[in-house]
């Protein structure tokens, strides 16, 4: 066997693991978009269809040309993006507020709907809101005592019997944050941190891989104090 052979042949494992973390991020940025692309054309997909239909008779080229697969997910997606941009500009302006109230209270009226639309709604309103007197992102002792998981308090609250404050923390799961858990944990066994949501998600997306340098494991310090400490500028760096 030649030199060069061998030498690459011995190698091999040394090239996959490096191929393997190359190609990682490129992997995973692509299954989010094509996630969202997915979720997006699956939306605005009967209105492809429905107007390739209306344009049957007349138009029978065109009708072909919009059921092409490509173009109707392309044109799924630029739908439903227009329909989000008309209905955030809707609710910008007191006749879309009005006539968003109105639809609102019609659902309001749906057993199982109601439910479902009030629960999200309310997610996503406490989720805009800082929690009153701990932060945002922190980390709780899950699944055991001797570990930490990032967490999101999304609403504080009171034990009946002692009146000890509790949070209610989402913890997302790895690589997906959109699934996750819900844990009550003490506020004084929380560990705070400034973290952003952005970085906090990231941290969870990449499984750490975006983890400052420095983190307070324990309790230490004041209650409510900065803990995680984000990597220094490069040029700031020793």
């Amino acid at each position: 066997m030649k030199p060069e052979t061998e030498k690459r042949v011995k190698n091999t494992p040394r090239y996959l693991v490096v191929g393997v973390l190359t190609a990682a991020p490129l992997l995973v940025t692509w299954l989010v978009f094509d996630f969202i692309f997915t979720r997006l054309s699956k939306m605005g997909e009967p209105w492809v269809v429905g107007l390739a239909r209306a344009s049957r008779r007349n138009y029978p080229a065109l009708a072909d040309f919009l059921l092409q697969p490509w173009f109707q997910s392309t044109l799924g997606v630029v739908i439903t993006l227009v329909v989000f941009y008309l209905i955030g500009w809707m609710a910008t302006n007191v006749f879309g507020q009005r006539l968003i109230h109105r639809i609102e209270r019609m659902l309001l009226n749906i057993p199982l709907v109601t439910a479902i639309y009030s629960a999200t709604k309310r997610f996503l309103s406490v989720m805009n809101e800082k929690p009153a007197g701990v932060q945002r992102v922190v980390l709780i002792e899950f699944p055991s005592s001797q570990m930490k998981a990032v967490g999101l308090v999304t609403r504080v609250i009171r034990d009946t019997d002692s009146g000890e404050e509790l949070a209610a923390v989402y913890v997302p799961t790895s690589p997906n944050p959109t699934s996750g858990y819900i844990e009550i944990v003490p506020v004084a066994q929380l560990v705070s941190t400034d973290w952003t949501m952005d970085e906090a998600m990231s941290f969870v997306m990449t499984g750490g891989a975006t983890a400052p340098d420095r983190i307070r494991f324990g309790r230490g310090g004041a209650p409510g104090a900065a803990v995680a400490t984000p990597s220094p500028p490069a040029g700031d760096r020793p």
